[in-house]
């Protein structure tokens, strides 16, 4: 006797997928969420407008309250899903990796309720291109 499936397939065929853009840094945390080809802006907070004061900008209980607000403005527009890029500010002469906002701000954005997809680091990272300050022998204290 073969039984029928019942429906236990995913319903990823009706998710509208959006990309969330979490730049994270030690001064401050920004989080722009835009449609999946990256060139149309849907949501943008950040740290600085949910907090008066500049040193709070960047902690993880402000990003968590900017993620929750860019992700309710997204979902209002009718985003389901969501792909995650953090970045730190890099280079070469930024730290490489991110602040301490940016794993709040994915955390919040799931509890809101919106699907993670990828989670992707898209630091920059240099490939020796320019030569780091401090001269010859090094900053000397």
């Amino acid at each position: 006797m073969r039984r029928e499936k019942e429906q236990s397939y995913d319903a990823g065929h009706n998710i509208r997928w959006g990309i969330a853009h979490i730049y994270s840094s030690y001064n401050n945390t920004i989080i722009h969420i835009t449609d999946i080809s990256g060139s149309e802006s849907i949501a943008r907070t950040s740290g600085g407008q949910v907090v008066k004061s500049d040193r709070m900008e960047s902690s993880p209980t402000t990003a968590m309250i900017a993620a929750k607000k860019a992700a309710e403005i997204a979902m209002e527009k009718g985003i389901t899903g969501i792909h995650v890029k953090i970045k730190a500010p890099g280079g070469h002469n930024g730290p490489s990796n991110p602040g301490p906002g940016a794993q709040a701000a994915v955390r919040a954005l799931s509890r809101v309720g919106l699907r993670i997809g990828i989670i992707e680091d898209v630091t920059p990272m240099p490939h020796d291109g320019c030569r780091k300050k401090g001269g010859k022998r090094g900053r000397r204290v």
